[in-house]
């Protein structure tokens, strides 16, 4: 696999220094059987500037530091998630409790203050951390290609994805066993409004990614 990126890349460098069009060194790439992406990638090997032979970009290199941020940054992410949902579950139980649960308000209240107090800590962290790794990105563009940063980008989407499959799952079968309650009702839109949100942002900015 190395050596096929290694003889694409080396392709795509003879052919511009032919003076070939990016258009048609990707039109003959896509005819060879190589995939968008993967042609997208090769000439975004090379600056699109205007000089003797081709300029190479910056290439994103892994370090402990950027692990350390994305890392921070993807599990107060998760963290968030979770215990809003968590929180929103709990206060929907209290507006339409469940009368054959008579030990519920105890753990109730308890959970809801640690779901709270998740969200005081990880929330803010979360935002903060967004906000310096997009700051950092902004000034350094070739960073938006971390292995980190995509790796744990997609990884979120299969777990957003999986979240949505599940309260979809949870709806219809709930419809099947005549038990579609307010209560049930809520729930859903409550995992649909988060998971859906997550999903609709990092996906969005995949594809801002590699149309780039």
């Amino acid at each position: 696999m190395a050596s096929g990126t290694q003889n694409l890349e080396t392709f795509v460098r003879e052919a511009l220094l032919r003076g070939e069009s990016r258009d048609s060194i990707r039109g003959a790439l896509l005819q060879a059987g190589w995939t968008a992406e993967q042609a997208n990638n090769a000439l975004g090997t090379y600056a699109d500037v205007s000089y003797s032979i081709p300029v190479p970009r910056p290439r994103a290199q892994l370090s402990a530091r950027e692990a350390f941020l994305y890392l921070v940054l993807f599990t107060t992410l998760y963290l968030s998630c979770y215990h809003l949902g968590s929180l929103l579950f709990d206060l929907i139980n209290r507006a339409y409790p469940d009368a054959a649960d008579e030990h519920y308000r105890g753990w109730a209240a308890e959970s809801m203050r640690w779901s709270i107090a998740y969200l005081v800590i990880a929330f803010p962290v979360f935002l903060f951390m967004a906000s310096y790794v997009g700051r950092d990105v902004a000034r350094h563009p070739a960073k938006r290609l971390s292995p980190v940063r995509r790796w744990l980008t997609y990884l979120t989407l299969f777990v957003a994805a999986a979240a949505l499959i599940g309260d979809l799952t949870t709806l219809v079968y709930s419809v099947l066993a005549g038990e579609l309650t307010i209560r049930v009702i809520l729930k859903v839109i409550v995992v649909l409004v988060i998971a859906g949100a997550v999903f609709g942002y990092y996906l969005s900015d995949l594809r801002k990614e590699e149309g780039e």
